[in-house]
């Protein structure tokens, strides 16, 4: 899994590739959480994560917890696979998805 950042003042548009799962999880997390602070647009694009595991699934939940008393939190470009996994869970009904 790789994770690029990118924080433009108080915009932070991480780009995450590969999969999320219990091996990389831990730091999909501290790439996730260290760097809200201060943040209030979060993007998450996840055009090249084909799965992610319940610990992925983790993580937008903390930080969805964060953003919604900082800013807002988008994930773009949510692959099928990915998104099912958010529908069955229901996340798909308090996440903003594009």
């Amino acid at each position: 899994m790789n994770i690029d950042i990118a924080k433009n003042g108080t915009s932070l548009l991480l780009t995450v590739s590969g999969r999320i799962d219990p091996t990389t999880a831990p730091a999909f997390e501290k790439a996730v959480m260290e760097n809200l602070d201060g943040v209030r647009d979060f993007v998450l694009d996840l055009k090249d994560v084909p799965y992610t595991s319940s610990a992925g699934l983790r993580t937008l939940l903390l930080a969805q917890k964060k953003m919604m008393k900082q800013g807002t939190m988008t994930l773009k470009n949510v692959q099928s696979s990915v998104l099912e996994v958010l529908n069955v869970t229901g996340y798909i009904k308090f996440l903003n998805i594009q």
